[in-house]
């Protein structure tokens, strides 16, 4: 009898022997087209070629993207940094010059306030004690007392009054 083996045989491969290569090695072809975008052919250490994922070359856009020019504002606070730090040295400079004028000129805003305060309290007392030495109206010692009597009718009723001397 014959007998044919329906699959074909092939030979085990050595995974001891790390230099073992088999003479033929049967990939599926796949076509330079057929690449997605990030693989690779590439050449490994022990000499197999395999597809593989690969940092993308940088473009051209992001190298302009890192070189752009300085913004306008950038410049700007920068120029202006020392302009405002110089500003604040000389009105430091001339505050500390101004120091005694400035001293002397508070010491006088706090007389004038003094001498304000003063007049408001003593300009009513000398006026009482002037009226009570003069007398009022000639007869000394005489009190006058005004009464006034108002009566009005209704809301919009028209008013009258009395007035009594005493």
């Amino acid at each position: 009898m014959h007998s044919e083996t329906p699959y074909e045989i092939t030979p085990t491969t050595r995974y001891d022997d790390p230099y073992y290569r088999p003479a033929t090695a049967r990939q599926p072809v796949m076509l330079p087209a057929e690449v997605p975008p990030g693989i690779d052919w590439v050449t490994l250490p022990n000499g197999v070629r395999t597809l593989a994922y690969t940092h993308p070359a940088p473009t051209l856009s992001a190298l302009a993207a890192a070189s752009q020019p300085i913004p306008a504002w950038v410049k700007t606070t920068a120029l202006l940094a020392p302009t405002v730090g110089g500003g604040i040295a000389a009105a430091g400079i001339g505050l500390s010059y101004a120091a005694p004028g400035l001293i002397a000129m508070s010491q006088a805003l706090w007389s004038a306030a003094a001498l304000v305060v003063a007049a408001v309290i003593a300009v009513p007392v000398l006026l009482r004690t002037a009226r009570r030495t003069t007398g009022s109206g000639g007869a000394s010692g005489s009190t006058t007392y005004i009464t006034q009597s108002i009566t009005a009718t209704g809301l919009f009723g028209r008013a009258n009054g009395t007035s009594n001397h005493r």
